[in-house]
């Protein structure tokens, strides 16, 4: 009997996972998300016809808490744009957070504050404290419980804090979302007279100026996930990302009951911490790229890496080019090689330095190496097969270091393994 030859898989390579294996896990939990998402709408559905209302104010509460939803989903997706994270995983995030750590904070806070706040406290006293002390702890607990997940399962998904910034926003997001619908159905219900009022308050506040606080509290622990899976004997910055996370959620919390000046000192604050995740990513960018300026010139003579090679992957619109020259001369398969081979020569510069700090060993190193490199071949060779004659117009236009296609694919490409054996970090 005939053995049917293995499929190359790249993006089991890029991910760092063995062939042909499926991701049962995370289908799982994508599942297991999904479902507690569907629990979490019933809820909140079945509360709002036991109140005696109809199902109405659910269905146009969900329409409204799905609104900033794609708008944010594309924001993230753009940050993301230089190592994009697997799609599967920013999935599996935001069912996390929409499904199941917005039901578990839903049953853990309800419980908190119907047996020990507010029976101890009274009913004001005791949705203060829940609101303050309780909720942030127990909310950026569920949400951070994901980046847990990654830095023990998916830790080679963790490059540095883009990484951990895009995931947790994803986790925010979803998480945002669904415990909107609670507000929305409440500014629904409100008596007549003053409905309006606190339905336009309630979608201004929270689908206008405020849709970035889940993820921006969960960047923390975000950013202290990727810390600890990017650097040896740093397993403290997780939980400090953690801590970081509930202090900025109790701030505000507690700060929105002073009313409209509270809120405006808040909000000013964590505009300013916006600013600076964002100067953050901006610098991340800027070393990814120094990375690969900085090791993929050692691979030149491979024939699988050229100078122009270089300046395309140090820029995101020539890569954004390339992608279009890639798909105009040999249609979407043309174009995926090209992603492929992108992505691939950036997870080999990370790996130097994930070498280099001694995240992986030598022996990891050698493997990862081979099997990058053996995808940037197959990938150079798809997206080079139908590459016309005579060559076409350079597409980089008159920018001096842009990736010209006729000189940056002109060299040969030699089987890598026998060429690269051997080679350190």
């Amino acid at each position: 009997m005939v053995m049917p030859a293995p499929v190359f898989d790249p993006k089991a390579v890029l991910e760092g996972r063995p062939q042909g294996r499926p991701r049962v896990g995370v289908i799982l939990g994508i599942a297991v998300g999904a479902l507690c998402v569907l629990l979490a709408f019933g809820i909140e559905l079945l509360e709002s016809v036991a109140a005696g209302h109809s199902a109405v104010p659910f269905f146009v509460a969900l329409v409204l808490a799905l609104v900033p939803v794609p708008l944010l989903v594309a924001v993230v997706l753009f940050i993301d744009r230089l190592e994009p994270e697997p799609r599967i995983n920013l999935t599996f995030a935001f069912l996390w957070g929409a499904g199941i750590a917005a039901l578990a904070a839903v049953i853990v806070n309800t419980a908190g504050l119907d047996y020990i706040t507010q029976p101890a406290l009274g009913a004001s006293a005791g949705q203060y404290v829940s609101a303050t002390a309780g909720a942030p702890v127990v909310e950026e607990t569920f949400k951070g419980l994901f980046l847990v997940w990654l830095v023990r399962r998916r830790r080679q998904e963790l490059d540095g804090p883009t990484d951990g910034i895009v995931y947790a926003a994803m986790v925010g997001l979803g998480f945002a979302m669904t415990e909107n619908i609670g507000y929305y159905i409440n500014a629904l219900v409100t008596p007549v007279h003053g409905g309006t009022q606190l339905l336009t308050y309630t979608f201004v506040l929270r689908d206008v100026l405020s849709p970035f606080l889940h993820p921006l509290f969960t960047s923390m622990t975000g950013i202290g996930a990727a810390y600890a899976a990017s650097h040896r004997h740093a397993g403290w910055a997780l939980p400090l990302g953690w801590v970081a996370a509930m202090c900025l959620h109790a701030l505000w919390n507690g700060l929105s009951v002073f009313g409209l000046a509270g809120t405006v000192a808040a909000y000013v604050f964590l505009l300013c911490l916006l600013g600076v995740v964002w100067r953050v990513i901006a610098a991340d960018r800027r070393r990814i790229v120094g990375l690969i300026e900085h090791y993929l010139p050692g691979y030149e003579a491979t024939g699988l890496v050229t100078p122009g090679d270089i300046a395309m992957l140090s820029s995101l619109r020539d890569r954004h080019l390339a992608r279009n020259w890639a798909r105009a001369t040999g249609g979407l398969p043309a174009a995926r090689a090209m992603g492929d081979y992108q992505l691939a020569a950036t997870e080999l510069a990370l790996l130097h330095q994930k070498a280099g700090r001694g995240v992986i060993g030598h022996r990891e190193f050698g493997r990862r190496q081979q099997e990058l490199l053996g995808l940037m071949q197959v990938a150079r060779s798809a997206f080079l097969r139908r590459q016309p004659a005579p060559p076409p117009t350079p597409w980089a236009g008159s920018r001096p270091s842009g990736f010209t296609v006729p000189h940056a694919y002109a060299a040969p490409m030699p089987h890598h393994p026998a060429m690269l054996r051997g080679r350190e970090p």
